[in-house]
Protein backbone atom coordinates (compact mmCIF):
# COMPACT_ATOMS: atom_id res chain seq x y z
CA UNK A 1 0.00 0.00 0.00
CA UNK A 2 1.37 3.35 -1.18
CA UNK A 3 1.80 6.41 1.38
CA UNK A 4 0.13 9.88 1.72
CA UNK A 5 2.54 11.71 -0.27
CA UNK A 6 2.59 15.68 0.61
CA UNK A 7 0.75 17.75 -2.13
CA UNK A 8 2.37 20.47 -4.23
CA UNK A 9 1.65 23.38 -4.11
CA UNK A 10 -0.87 23.61 -7.32
CA UNK A 11 -2.71 20.88 -5.68
CA UNK A 12 -2.81 23.11 -2.37
CA UNK A 13 -3.85 26.14 -4.48
CA UNK A 14 -6.35 24.65 -6.66
CA UNK A 15 -7.98 23.40 -3.78
CA UNK A 16 -8.44 26.24 -1.95
CA UNK A 17 -9.94 27.96 -5.36
CA UNK A 18 -12.33 24.55 -5.10
CA UNK A 19 -13.44 25.81 -1.84
CA UNK A 20 -14.57 29.21 -3.27
CA UNK A 21 -16.63 27.31 -6.04
CA UNK A 22 -18.76 24.73 -4.55
CA UNK A 23 -21.91 23.35 -5.80
CA UNK A 24 -25.45 23.14 -4.06
CA UNK A 25 -24.74 19.59 -3.57
CA UNK A 26 -21.43 19.90 -1.69
CA UNK A 27 -22.63 22.54 0.20
CA UNK A 28 -25.39 20.64 1.39
CA UNK A 29 -22.91 17.78 2.01
CA UNK A 30 -20.83 19.78 3.59
CA UNK A 31 -23.24 21.36 6.67
CA UNK A 32 -23.38 17.71 7.71
CA UNK A 33 -19.75 16.04 7.60
CA UNK A 34 -18.13 19.84 8.90
CA UNK A 35 -17.55 20.08 12.54
CA UNK A 36 -17.51 16.88 13.45
CA UNK A 37 -21.37 16.79 12.76
CA UNK A 38 -21.08 13.07 11.57
CA UNK A 39 -20.65 10.25 14.40
CA UNK A 40 -17.70 13.00 15.87
CA UNK A 41 -15.09 12.30 13.13
CA UNK A 42 -13.66 15.44 11.21
CA UNK A 43 -14.16 16.02 7.96
CA UNK A 44 -12.14 17.95 5.26
CA UNK A 45 -13.47 19.73 2.42
CA UNK A 46 -11.28 19.45 -1.18
CA UNK A 47 -8.37 17.71 0.38
CA UNK A 48 -5.42 17.18 -2.24
CA UNK A 49 -4.69 13.38 -1.63
CA UNK A 50 -1.54 12.02 -3.65
CA UNK A 51 -2.21 13.64 -6.92
CA UNK A 52 -5.95 14.35 -6.68
CA UNK A 53 -8.47 16.51 -4.81
CA UNK A 54 -11.07 14.75 -3.13
CA UNK A 55 -13.96 16.17 -2.65
CA UNK A 56 -14.47 15.08 1.17
CA UNK A 57 -11.74 12.95 2.94
CA UNK A 58 -12.26 11.62 6.58
CA UNK A 59 -8.57 10.66 7.74
CA UNK A 60 -9.73 8.55 10.80
CA UNK A 61 -11.93 6.28 8.71
CA UNK A 62 -9.92 6.28 5.79
CA UNK A 63 -12.61 7.52 3.22
CA UNK A 64 -13.21 9.73 0.60
CA UNK A 65 -16.93 10.76 -0.76
CA UNK A 66 -17.43 12.07 -4.07
CA UNK A 67 -20.17 14.18 -5.09
CA UNK A 68 -20.30 13.76 -9.00
CA UNK A 69 -21.53 16.11 -11.37
CA UNK A 70 -22.93 15.22 -15.24
CA UNK A 71 -19.30 15.12 -16.54
CA UNK A 72 -18.61 12.43 -14.36
CA UNK A 73 -21.34 9.85 -16.20
CA UNK A 74 -19.78 10.40 -19.65
CA UNK A 75 -17.09 7.57 -20.91
CA UNK A 76 -14.41 9.73 -20.29
CA UNK A 77 -15.25 10.87 -16.99
CA UNK A 78 -16.17 7.00 -15.78
CA UNK A 79 -12.50 6.17 -17.16
CA UNK A 80 -10.79 9.13 -15.28
CA UNK A 81 -12.60 8.17 -12.00
CA UNK A 82 -11.67 4.51 -12.37
CA UNK A 83 -8.08 5.60 -12.27
CA UNK A 84 -8.49 8.05 -9.54
CA UNK A 85 -10.47 5.84 -6.93
CA UNK A 86 -7.64 2.74 -8.19
CA UNK A 87 -4.77 5.18 -7.17
CA UNK A 88 -6.94 6.75 -3.84
CA UNK A 89 -7.26 2.76 -3.27
CA UNK A 90 -3.73 2.23 -3.56
CA UNK A 91 -3.21 4.20 -0.50
CA UNK A 92 -6.02 2.61 1.46
CA UNK A 93 -8.22 4.61 1.11
CA UNK A 94 -12.25 3.89 0.30
CA UNK A 95 -14.16 5.92 -2.21
CA UNK A 96 -17.72 6.22 -2.03
CA UNK A 97 -19.69 8.56 -5.09
CA UNK A 98 -22.93 10.14 -5.08
CA UNK A 99 -24.63 11.88 -7.67
CA UNK A 100 -24.74 15.38 -6.84
CA UNK A 101 -28.78 15.12 -7.75
CA UNK A 102 -28.73 12.20 -5.06
CA UNK A 103 -27.26 14.16 -2.83
CA UNK A 104 -29.60 16.81 -3.39
CA UNK A 105 -33.19 14.84 -3.16
CA UNK A 106 -31.93 11.69 -0.68
CA UNK A 107 -29.78 13.44 1.74
CA UNK A 108 -30.89 11.30 4.76
CA UNK A 109 -29.68 7.99 2.56
CA UNK A 110 -26.71 9.63 1.69
CA UNK A 111 -25.90 10.03 5.22
CA UNK A 112 -26.71 6.94 6.62
CA UNK A 113 -24.35 5.49 3.50
CA UNK A 114 -21.83 7.51 4.27
CA UNK A 115 -22.49 6.64 8.00
CA UNK A 116 -22.60 2.95 7.66
CA UNK A 117 -19.87 2.27 5.57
Amino acid sequence: MKELTPYDAELKQRSQELRQKTTEAETLLWNFLRRKQLDGFRWYRQKPLANCIADFYCPKRKLVVEADGGQHFTRDGREYDEIRDSELQELGLQVLRFSNQDILENTDQVLERIRLF
